[in-house]
């Protein structure tokens, strides 16, 4: 029982990385281009909510073990949210450089509607920032979100799962995100990733 629950765990949030996935390519944006040309502009703000969308059902049928991995007493259940808050931290200071109205899908449908906007652009403009927690780690956001929900005083198996299919998508995902910037930003890039680690701040963990 517990080990077919855990099997449809993997299989729902594997459905949702794939979906994720599918959704953000190239492909499918140049598509969407071809048969609606400037509707491009809303592509993000219907990629972010219908992917929490799906994240949201996916999190309410999966199935939940009742079982618990581990429950970690004072003090090493503080040391956990200790590392937690810090985890937050790396976490605001990864997203500084992003413009939040870009990365929500806001600003695509204002310049659509002023005649602004470029569908060579796609969803939404990028730009190669080598600042602040990218200087360390060309997914900052990837790693401080690994410690920050890695970390926990208590774990379930469900949660266990979870992480760890969260984890794998991280890097998984990193993979075909980092295929599109190469195609965007070509020898730049690659000079980024030769020089920076991809998602653990560890220099010979580069690739």
């Amino acid at each position: 029982m517990i080990f077919l629950q855990s099997l449809t765990i993997i299989f729902l949030f594997a459905l949702f990385g794939l979906s994720h996935t599918i959704l953000a390519s190239n492909k499918v944006k140049q598509k969407i281009i071809e048969q609606a040309s400037g509707q491009i502009a809303y592509y993000r703000l219907f990629y972010n909510v219908i992917s929490l969308l799906i994240f949201f059902v996916i999190y309410q049928i999966a199935p939940r073990p009742d079982i618990i991995v581990y429950d970690l007493h004072y003090p090493f259940d503080l040391v956990m949210v200790g590392i937690q808050i810090l985890a937050l931290f790396g976490l605001l200071w990864s997203v500084k450089g992003i413009d939040g109205k870009e990365f929500a899908g806001i600003s695509q449908i204002k310049r659509y509607w002023k005649g602004e906007y470029d569908t060579n652009d796609l969803d939404g403009k990028n730009e190669l920032r080598v600042e602040g927690a990218s200087k360390y780690t060309r997914h900052p956001i990837y790693f401080f979100s690994i410690i920050f929900l890695g970390f926990r005083s208590t774990m379930d198996l469900f949660y266990l799962i979870m992480f760890l299919c969260i984890a794998a998508y991280f890097y998984i995902g990193s993979i075909y995100e980092e295929r599109k910037l190469v195609e965007r930003f070509g020898e730049a890039y690659r000079n980024y990733q030769s020089t920076v680690p991809r998602i653990i701040p560890i220099r010979f963990l580069n690739r």
